[in-house]
């Protein structure tokens, strides 16, 4: 007699532990497969097989049978069960939670199926259709049915194809049926979220020096057991493609690869890229595909038929065995870390994923996070340097324009006098240029000049953006909208005032100063259909539009051959805001979208609009001198204690009732005093713990504590994590909290 260990799909701590049932004599079980079993009170439960067994310690009277098994085969390879128990122990969420990640979520009820299609086929030989198409002449539909698949290479053709090629086909089809010249069959067919590569694969080109020295350190360690590199080559580089000749190599031994990139805008991209290089071996996964996309791309790579996987963040679960190398590209990108539970970043998973495999990781930016280049000072991470672009050509010329001195001359425009002549200039030129402001919508906030009264969401304790083009303002935190008022609410003044720029505003400002030209804009407002990036980059590299006018999602990674001017509008938008971050956050991104522009053998301009002029992080972008950004920067954190020298563990509580989310968030907040008192060994490395209302105190009708600590990193931090993970899970069902490890945003 056979038994197996399961983890139910409920994700509650009640119930996240094994359970063991018996495998009957029909059916064939192995660990990572999906079965359906009996459980309690519940007829019909999913869950994912993790051990198999020859004997066990209860009594038969105490087990039940595994039901049916969903697949024919494991739906979780051994590497990926092995990842998930890791994930459940340095993430701190539940096995349940941890083994979802390695699945599309619809394959659960079993929510997409496969794709049938209808095939019309040749049912005799192509001698014995000719003879009966000569008969045809007085009936010419069933004619055009036999021209029609005579005409293919195979003989057949898809039902919709043939209907689109002759019209209504139906009532002639039938005699042809009834006297088997043609049969109708029915044949799965992968939904592809791409179009398919019919011409020849594009060549490798051929690496500079300094591409082929980081290349060959990188092929070595493949050769080898691995390694994990940061990667540091400044925009324009190549770094894309020293990563296509890293990933050939692996290939060409066997392996396979993985690439990650930070943005969804950056996928349409980097997948034409690959798949011109490596044709149908190379597969997408994010979560813009279709559910049946991204099911059929999910079971390509599990069936071995993908060599390399390019996506967004989840994209690390993919199914692939036998891996070579784990590309991670502007590794310094928060959108890594994921703020749904469970909280991981990818970075430490792709890390993790590689020593279990032996794969290398390359971690890669032109503005490295400062915990990667902390990391390879320290020599956790080899640092490869690429400090030049490709054949030499020059980073563009940066000007810091003050915007002070712009205001005191009367300029109220969103566009400084300098910025304004170089788009006249560029746009004569008959060049592209790019325009940069990191907040969409037409103006951050509306407020009464009068008595100063702000417009507030009515759900959350945020300001309301202004969006032009709907005429209404729209909460960027739950999605409430509400008509702009003609009157304060408050004060009944007419004076109400647009303050702060966003994407709408500088494209209003764009039309008013330049009505000829063409332009686009790019956010999360022109963004929310379907491969509406691809084809809003693809109309730009077309040059349909001279301007293409985003927020942070045309910042970094993309290449526009004709772009020779980028237009920061307001380089210190996120240089205040309250996030220990907030200067590295702005001299990655000005970097990154400095780097847009000369990219070929146009030379490149950038005008870097602030109020903040003298700032080292704005001064160190001006100049893409990462390095001294870096000391500086963390002499900052040092002082300050803030990480890498710290890790800060955010528990946050929200509510319907305030003083149930403060009871909860002091409850911790006594839970963690005790147990530092149990660990006293530990409190002399504790440099804050307290407990305060949330910097948005609420948000969509619920209120918001948080209770924070702040730990000094050294080896013994990982238990007093685990301490504040395991009360955030002890909620009841008024109060929910999710434990935060260095949240990416303390809002």
């Amino acid at each position: 007699m056979a038994y197996c260990q399961i983890i139910v799909d409920i994700s509650h701590e009640d119930v996240d532990h094994l359970f063991t049932y018996r495998i009957p004599p029909k059916l064939h079980i192995e660990p990572g497969m999906r079965v359906r079993v009996p459980f309690g009170h519940i007829k019909h439960m999913e869950g994912i097989v993790i051990n198999v067994m020859e004997t066990c310690d209860l009594t038969d009277a105490r087990i039940r049978d595994v039901e049916e098994t969903l697949e024919d085969y494991p739906i979780i390879l051994p590497n990926l069960l092995k990842l998930s128990f890791y994930i459940r122990d340095h993430v701190f969420c539940t096995m349940t939670q941890a083994l979802r990640l390695m699945y599309p979520a619809e394959m659960r009820a079993e929510r997409v199926h496969s794709k049938q299609v209808e095939i019309i086929a040749l049912s005799v030989s192509e001698a014995e259709a000719e003879q009966r198409a000569a008969l045809l002449a007085r009936a010419p539909k069933r004619l055009a049915i036999l021209t029609a698949l005579l005409g293919t290479e195979k003989k057949r053709m898809e039902s919709s194809e043939l209907k689109e090629k002759i019209g209504d086909f139906r009532p002639s089809l039938k005699p042809l049926l009834e006297d088997g010249t043609v049969t109708i069959l029915k044949e799965e067919v992968f939904r592809k979220p791409y179009t398919s590569i019919d011409e020849a694969l594009a060549p490798d080109l051929e690496l500079t020096p300094t591409q082929g020295a980081v290349l060959s350190r990188i092929n070595a360690a493949m050769d080898l057991s691995g390694n994990d590199f940061l990667l540091y080559g400044v925009t324009g580089s190549g770094k894309t493609e020293v990563f296509i000749h890293a990933i050939r190599h692996a290939i060409r031994a066997g392996k396979t690869a993985i690439v990650l990139v930070p943005e969804i805008s950056l996928t349409p991209q980097m997948v034409t890229w690959f798949r011109s290089r490596f044709g149908d071996l190379a597969a997408v996964l994010h979560s813009r595909l279709s559910s049946g996309e991204r099911y059929d791309e999910w079971r390509r790579i599990r069936r071995g038929e993908v060599k390399v996987v390019i996506g967004a963040r989840s994209a690390i679960f993919a199914p692939l065995q036998n891996i070579g190398i784990i590309i991670v590209d502007e590794e310094h990108e928060q959108s890594y870390q994921s703020e749904k539970t469970p909280q991981y970043d990818a970075r430490e998973i792709a890390e993790q994923r590689c020593h279990d495999e032996g794969a290398v990781l390359l971690l890669a930016s032109a503005t490295p996070s400062m915990r990667s280049f902390a990391r390879s000072q320290r020599g956790d991470l080899t640092l490869l340097e690429m400090p030049e672009r490709v054949n030499h050509r020059p980073l563009p010329e940066v000007s810091i324009v003050d915007m002070r001195r712009e205001l005191s001359n009367g300029n109220r425009s969103v566009f400084s006098a300098s910025l304004y002549n170089a788009l006249s200039q560029c746009i004569a030129n008959g060049k592209q240029a790019i325009l940069f402001v990191n907040r969409r919508g037409y103006s951050s906030f509306i407020s009464c000049r009068q008595c100063g009264t702000v417009i507030m969401c009515d759900h959350c304790d945020v300001s309301m953006t202004y969006h032009a083009a709907e005429n209404l303002l729209r909460c960027h935190y739950c999605g409430a909208e509400k008509p702009v008022p003609e009157t304060c609410p408050s004060c009944g003044s007419r004076h109400i005032k647009y303050f702060g720029v966003g994407t709408q505003r500088v494209e209003e400002e764009m039309h008013r100063f330049f009505p000829a030209v063409r332009t686009l804009r790019m956010d999360n407002d022109t963004t929310r259909e379907k491969d509406a990036h691809a084809l809003l980059l693809a109309r730009f590299r077309k040059g349909e539009a001279q301007v293409l006018i985003g927020t942070q999602m045309i910042a970094k990674g993309l290449d526009f051959p004709n772009v020779t001017l980028v237009g920061i509008v307001a380089a210190d938008a996120m240089l205040n805001l309250p996030d220990f971050r907030s200067s590295e956050r702005t001299f990655q991104l000005l970097t990154q979208v400095s780097g847009r522009a000369g990219r070929s053998s146009y030379p490149g301009l950038v005008f870097l609009q602030t109020y903040s002029p003298e700032h080292y992080a704005i001064q160190a972008a001006s100049r893409q001198d990462y390095r001294s950004f870096y000391e500086e920067e963390m002499q900052h954190r040092r002082r300050q204690l803030f990480p890498p020298y710290t890790v800060i563990i955010r528990n946050l509580y929200d509510a319907k009732d305030d003083e149930e989310a403060k009871q909860a968030a002091e409850s911790g907040l006594e839970q963690m005093e005790a147990y530092f008192s149990r660990a006293a060994y530990m409190k002399k490395y504790v440099t804050l713990l307290r407990v305060m209302p949330a910097p948005i105190r609420r948000i969509n009708e619920r209120m918001r504590w948080q209770l924070i600590l702040k730990i000094v990193d050294q080896p013994q931090t990982a238990d007093a994590v685990r301490k504040m993970s395991d009360i955030a899970l002890c909620m009841n069902d008024k109060v929910r909290c999710v434990c935060q490890i260095n949240p990416s945003n303390l809002g």
